[in-house]
C-alpha cells in the first residue's frame, strides 16, 4: 500500500472541495471494497476523503408518515439497516437483505451508500433499489434506480459526486432471496420481488454485468400473483456471467428459483 493523505471533512461542501482539489483522491465510506484493493496495490489514491465525520449522512427516517418514503442516509451501515425498527416495520424485506450481507465485520463497517457507489454486480442492495423503485440522492441531484447502474462496477455518478441518501417508496409486499457464495456471501444470484403501488417489480443481482429487472417475470406476476406464474420463465444465459463459481446457464436457472423463493417469502 502506497502512502496517502487522509482527510475527515465535517460537511459535504468540504468533502467536495477536497475531491476537486485532487483528481487522484477517493471517497472512503465503510472501506470494505476500497481498502482491500489498496492493500493489493490495485488502487493507489493520493488521498482518502472519509465521510465518517459528516453527521447528515447517517440515520433512518420516514418522510411523509406511513404512506411516505423510507429515507436511509448514505453512511448508514448494513447492520443499522438490518436492525432498524423503522426498516423492519416498513420494508422488512430490506432489513432481511441487509442482515444477510457478508459477515458481522462487513455489516458493521460497510454502508449502503458505499455499496451503491461501488456498483459491484454481485452486491445485494442493487436488487433492492431496482425492485423498490428507489431514488439515489446525491449532493446535486436525484437519480432513479433504473438509471443508476450503467455497467460493470459503473454507475451514473460523476467522479466528484457524493451519495447523500436513498429514498425507498414503501411497497405493499417485498422479499429477497439469494444463492450466496459460500465464502464471501456475495450473491451468485439474488432476486428481489416487490409488489408496489405501480405494479410488480423483479430485480436480479449477481447474474449479469450489473443488476437488472426482468420484465417477463413482472408481467407474469402482474397477471397472476403466484409463484407458479414464474414457471418456464428464464432469462437468456447469453446475457449472464460465467465464471469458476457458476456458469451462465446455471445462473439463468437460479434466477427463476430465487424469484420463486422470494415470492414465497412475501
Amino acid at each position: 500500500m502506497k502512502n496517502f493523505a487522509f482527510h475527515r471533512p465535517q460537511s459535504i461542501p468540504d468533502a467536495l472541495a477536497l475531491l476537486r482539489a485532487d483528481d487522484a483522491a477517493k471517497l472512503l465510506a465503510g472501506g470494505q471494497s476500497l481498502l482491500p484493493v489498496m492493500k493489493l496495490d490495485l488502487a493507489q489514491p493520493s488521498g482518502l476523503v472519509s465521510l465518517s465525520g459528516i453527521k447528515d449522512l447517517k440515520g433512518v427516517r420516514s418522510d411523509g408518515g406511513d404512506r411516505g418514503e423510507l429515507v436511509i442516509g448514505a453512511f448508514t451501515t448494513h447492520d443499522e439497516v438490518a436492525s432498524s425498527a423503522e426498516v423492519k416495520k416498513r420494508i422488512p424485506g430490506l432489513a432481511a437483505l441487509a442482515a444477510g450481507i457478508g459477515d458481522a465485520q462487513i455489516r458493521n463497517r460497510g454502508t449502503i451508500g458505499g455499496s451503491l457507489a461501488h456498483a459491484d454486480p454481485a452486491a445485494d442492495y442493487p436488487a433492492a433499489v431496482l425492485a423498490l423503485g428507489a431514488t439515489i440522492v446525491t449532493d446535486r441531484r436525484s437519480i432513479a434506480a433504473d438509471d443508476f447502474f450503467t455497467g460493470l462496477f459503473a454507475s451514473a455518478l460523476a467522479p466528484d459526486e457524493i451519495i447523500t441518501a436513498v429514498r425507498f417508496p414503501v411497497p405493499e409486499r417485498a422479499a429477497y432471496a439469494k444463492f450466496p457464495h459460500p465464502a464471501s456471501k456475495y450473491a451468485i444470484v439474488g432476486v428481489f420481488v416487490a409488489k408496489t403501488a405501480g405494479g410488480v417489480r423483479v430485480a436480479v443481482t449477481g447474474a449479469g454485468a450489473k443488476a437488472f429487472r426482468v420484465p417477463a417475470m413482472e408481467s407474469a406476476l402482474s397477471a397472476n400473483f403466484s409463484p407458479d406464474a414464474l414457471n418456464g420463465i428464464k432469462v437468456p444465459a447469453a446475457d449472464l456471467r460465467s465464471d469458476n463459481t457458476a456458469s451462465a446457464e446455471y445462473r439463468a436457472h437460479l434466477v427463476t428459483v430465487m424469484a420463486q423463493r422470494a415470492f414465497r417469502a412475501l
